[in-house]
């Protein structure tokens, strides 16, 4: 794993990116302290499907009552 220090992520982070697109991590370092890792993405995020979640959210039945109006009124003007 490559190391650079801040100032040096700042001012080659073109050349950083190119290595981590490469699939090289580069940890980024504060006085020699990690504090940050640049890693490529790997997984690929799909197409997103409609409904894939139905079921797995429940609402309890007090969801879709009306707000008391002590809270009502912190949304009013």
């Amino acid at each position: 794993m490559h190391t650079v220090n801040i100032h040096d992520a700042k001012t080659h982070l073109s050349a950083i990116l190119k290595r981590v697109e490469s699939g090289e991590d580069v940890l980024i370092a504060k006085a020699g302290k990690p504090i940050a890792r640049v890693s490529p993405v790997t997984a690929s995020l799909g197409k997103r499907q409609p409904g894939s979640a139905k079921g797995a959210i429940v609402f309890n039945e007090s969801f879709l009552k009306p707000l008391p109006k002590s809270i009502l009124k912190g949304f009013e003007k």
